[in-house]
């Protein structure tokens, strides 16, 4: 994230999933919603239409042929048909009803056998079937054959003392309904399809129309390559977009930031190490332009150099520490984590540390209040508690005090480094934990100060999974409190 390159790298990601995910997939899965949107109430429509006026029209044909069935039969009925010879305008009757549907006309007496017949074929023949029993039964009936195209209605024939003596059955084809049906079903077709064409046509100019914004989004992520600008992006068509939006902005606003870190960075590294090595030169030519120089002014000049040698070697190995930190960072399996013993650990940190104290007649405090075992990098963890007690003797008073203080509960490990020194400002606290920031940059080199031990410490405590945070007062001294898991979770 601090080379440009990077940065290249993650825009045209964005770019290539921007173009590959939403311009084909997300466009086709737009298109295919608003077009099944459309397309699917439409064929639905279609085929409640086209039932309805099937149902419709086959009810009003049964109840034309129920009608004129209830009137013959009356007749039948009236005329003392069956209990003696059929009139011939009866017989009339039942041919023109037969007639007037292209049906069959049956008249049925009580022993089940047909007297009558249109069609000729089984007058005299016994017909058994469940319409006709139901009808006996003073019960007309009616039913809609769809598979072989008829309807069947039955009527009763009442006898003299209110029996029924007989049956009317009429069967009546429904090809002229069907065929209605048949041509009403090809225009619906014809209007269905033009529908759904209209429909697929508002559905891909809507899927275009949908999708322009997030071609503005594209086209404005690739502009960024050209440099950064606040607030980039402001499609706010959808509020998608928006969050997109805003979350592209904030992301651009992070990768500036970063960028001018890592200038920054290059700028005080620069700095940093050109500062000793320009001092050694100094000396040196100050040396060279003597002839006669002394062998005490060479011995002055030569340890001069000797520390600046060492300050050039502090920083270069407090940058290794940092780069080898980022590195660990990125990938857990290069922390060595143990189970350590913290109070032997932070003992043997100041045991080493109490000689640099002495020389300012600090005292270094220890207060462990229980025993505790922590699952740590010793390497690390090591390195952010002598960065920060380094700190706390370094920026502290003649004759002062640091107090170290280790504890624990049922599942943090802490440990308080407190000192009597010069304290930190409030505005600049947020900043200390900066690579190569110094609240007092002049002092800071006096005393040999780097500006990357917070940021050390920082970035060890947070590889740990803990926290680390300053409580200062100027002239009143500074704590810097840090807790740790006592187990790692990686």
């Amino acid at each position: 994230m601090y080379i440009r390159n990077g940065e290249l790298v993650i825009i045209s990601g964005v770019k290539k999933y921007l173009k590959k995910n939403i311009f084909r997939s997300m466009k086709f899965r737009i298109i295919m919603l608003v077009a099944l949107a459309g397309i699917v109430p439409v064929l639905i429509m279609r085929g409640v239409f086209l039932n309805s006026y099937e149902k419709c029209a086959v009810r009003v044909r049964t109840a034309e042929i129920q009608n004129q069935c209830t009137i013959l039969s009356n007749q039948l009925s009236s005329s003392g048909y069956l209990t003696g010879d059929i009139s011939e305008v009866m017989r009339t009757e039942l041919v023109q009803l037969s007639n007037i549907y292209s049906g069959r006309v049956m008249v049925i007496d009580g022993a089940f056998k047909i007297q009558e017949d249109t069609y000729d074929m089984d007058k005299g023949k016994t017909i058994v079937s469940g319409n006709v029993i139901r009808c006996f039964q003073d019960k007309g009936t009616s039913e809609y054959n769809r598979k072989n195209r008829y309807i069947e209605v039955t009527a009763p024939i009442i006898g003299k003392d209110d029996a029924v003596v007989g049956v009317l059955l009429v069967s009546a084809p429904t090809d002229s309904v069907l065929d209605s049906l048949e041509i009403l079903r090809n225009k619906a077709d014809v209007v269905a399809l033009a529908t759904i064409l209209v429909i697929m046509m508002i559905a891909v100019l809507a899927g275009i129309a949908m999708l322009k914004p997030f071609r503005c989004i594209t086209e404005s992520i690739s502009a960024v390559t050209e440099g950064y600008d606040d607030n980039y992006l402001h499609e706010n068509t959808y509020t998608e977009t928006i969050e997109l939006s805003e979350a592209f902005n904030k992301m651009s606003g992070r990768m500036k930031t970063l960028d001018d870190s890592k200038n920054e960075f290059v700028s005080n590294v620069s700095h940093e190490l050109k500062t000793p090595l320009t001092s050694m030169k100094v000396l040196a030519d100050s040396l060279l332009l003597q002839e006669d120089a002394p062998v005490e002014l060479y011995k002055e000049f030569m340890g001069d150099m000797s520390e600046e040698i060492e300050r050039e070697n502090k920083i270069i190995n407090d940058l290794l520490s940092l780069v080898k930190m980022d590195k660990t960072a990125n990938n857990a399996n290069t922390m060595n984590i143990k189970s350590e013993n913290m109070n032997e650990l932070v003992e043997k940190i100041l045991k080493r540390l109490r000689p640099i104290a002495a020389t300012r007649n600090i005292e270094l405090v220890y207060e462990s209040i229980r025993p505790v075992t922590a699952e740590v990098d010793e390497m690390k963890i090591s390195l952010a508690i002598s960065n920060l007690v380094e700190n706390a003797i370094k920026y502290n008073k003649d004759n002062g005090w640091v107090h170290v203080t280790l504890n624990a509960d049922h599942k943090n490990c802490y440990i308080e480094v407190a000192d009597s020194g010069i304290g930190i400002p409030a505005e600049a606290q947020e900043h200390i934990f900066e690579r190569f920031y110094r609240v007092d940059k002049s002092h800071s080199r006096e005393i040999g100060g780097t500006g990357l031990g917070l940021a050390i410490a920082r970035s060890a405590v947070v590889m740990h999974r803990g926290a680390i945070k300053v409580f200062s007062q100027p002239s009143e001294g500074t704590t810097f409190t840090v807790r740790i898991p006592l187990n790692y979770v990686s």
